[in-house]
């Protein structure tokens, strides 16, 4: 699990940290930078992904030109704060050893520096990566030591070095293109010693196993190809993902009875046909007999049905990251939609982040998901924005029994709290 995101320099974060938990919600202003942070996740995506930087940053094309990844949000110079030259990414995770049953996790951290092109280059480039395990380097690419020398001047490539024990393998150092994170490259090369490639993997898989759902009801209302069991980003595929959900009877009894919860007609069955083309629909069967198709489903219906279908799917993500999530969902549900999502973080390894502008939502979340709740706020007449845990506000805990979080953040206050403290100032942030 991702425990804490450091940002420098990305975007509009000067240095900004956010600390995460298995749900972690995040509020602001409009424009204060909570769709950076999904940037920032994004990004670290197309690295898990293998992607070089000019792929993750303006998007990547596959055969026959068709678009494989959206290119980040805003002009390309923009990704590196205004003023600065290069931005620092850190992740820190807590990790089950690859190689070991241990009761304790592991501590790792990875850290990138990535410089923008200036006058004299052409392209986004590395100029430090690492990964380190329990304090222990896993890999580096500005190692010291003679083995460098046949590197000075290569700015196309990074020095890597390994943290191998082997003596005749000890500090040695293979080359890495410099416009492509390592992470990649480096779980291609066989080693003497399968940890550091085993960490490498593990690390990449968290990255590389993030989703981000911006769900479209028209797309989800479309009929989808038999087999398809992961849903797309729009929703798509939702009735052949619901369709293999129902094929184990436990996990259909737990779908019908959340669908049961959230909307007022009685659900009691899915139902899947196909049409003459061999597309699969769905239907909604209700206790009086009456099948509703998809396409007269409501779009929170649909949109619910669509979350349940990535959480308690077969296929799920390692992190989801939904913007807006109150979207579509009635005020008087949305305790649902946090019951669901609290208990499949807290019980089945999942972990999501979101983002919502909903009081309602503020007002019902429980503990745990409070004390990994946190405020942006961009100060007045700055161009950083900071990220300061709402429980470490002052009288948060207490202001929050009194009458809730929801009318704080409605009022907001948190924001008010933050300027009248003089948390402009980026280290009363941290």
């Amino acid at each position: 699990m991702i425990t804490e995101l450091r940002l420098r320099d990305f975007k509009n974060f000067q240095d900004a940290t956010l600390r995460l938990g298995p749900f972690t919600v995040l509020v602001g202003a409009n424009a204060s930078g909570k769709s950076n942070i999904r940037d920032a996740f994004r990004f670290l995506h197309g690295v898990g992904r293998g992607y070089s930087f000019a792929d993750i940053i303006g998007g990547k094309y596959g055969t026959g030109g068709q678009l494989e990844w959206t290119p980040l949000r805003g002009a390309t110079n923009e990704i590196v704060r205004f003023g600065t030259s290069g931005f620092e990414i850190d992740v820190t995770f807590a990790l089950n050893n690859p190689q070991a049953e241990l009761k304790a996790p592991s501590i790792a951290n990875y850290h990138l520096s990535v410089r923008k092109p200036d006058y004299a280059e052409t392209v986004f480039r590395a100029v430090a990566e690492e990964l380190e395990v329990d304090g222990r380097m896993v890999y580096s690419s500005h190692p010291k030591g003679d083995d460098l020398t046949h590197f000075q001047g290569d700015t196309t490539h990074l020095a890597i070095q390994l943290a191998t024990v082997e003596p005749e393998r000890r500090g040695s150092v293979v080359r890495a293109l410099s416009m492509q994170p390592a992470l990649g490259p480096i779980t291609t090369i066989p080693f003497p010693e399968d940890s550091i490639r085993a960490w490498a993997l593990l690390v990449r898989s968290i990255f590389g196993g993030m989703r981000f759902l911006d769900l479209v009801p028209a797309q989800m209302r479309k009929p989808a190809f038999p087999g398809q069991t992961v849903l797309g980003d729009s929703g798509e595929n939702l009735s052949t993902v619901l369709q293999e959900i129902c094929q184990a009877p436990e996990r259909k009894a737990i779908l019908i009875d959340w669908i049961q919860e959230l909307a007022p007609m009685d659900i009691v069955d899915f139902e899947f046909p196909h049409d003459p083309s061999g597309l699969v629909h769905l239907l909604l069967k209700e206790r009086s007999g009456i099948a509703v198709s998809a396409y007269s489903a409501s779009d929170g219906t649909l949109r619910f049905l669509a979350l349940l279908a990535a959480l308690l799917g077969t296929h799920p993500a390692k992190l989801y990251f939904f913007e807006e999530i109150e979207t579509g969902i009635h005020p008087s549900r949305l305790r649902l939609l946090l019951d669901l999502i609290e208990h499949q973080t807290s019980n089945n390894g999942v972990q999501v982040i979101a983002t919502t502008h909903s009081p309602d939502l503020l007002q019902m979340i429980n503990d745990s998901t409070f004390n990994h709740t946190s405020v942006v706020y961009r100060p007045r007449d700055t161009d950083h924005a900071i990220i300061r845990p709402v429980a470490e506000l002052p009288n948060a805990a207490q202001l929050r029994a009194e009458q809730g979080l929801g009318p704080l953040h409605a009022s907001g206050w948190m924001e008010d709290v933050l300027y009248f403290n003089g948390s402009d100032d980026q280290a009363a942030a941290k």
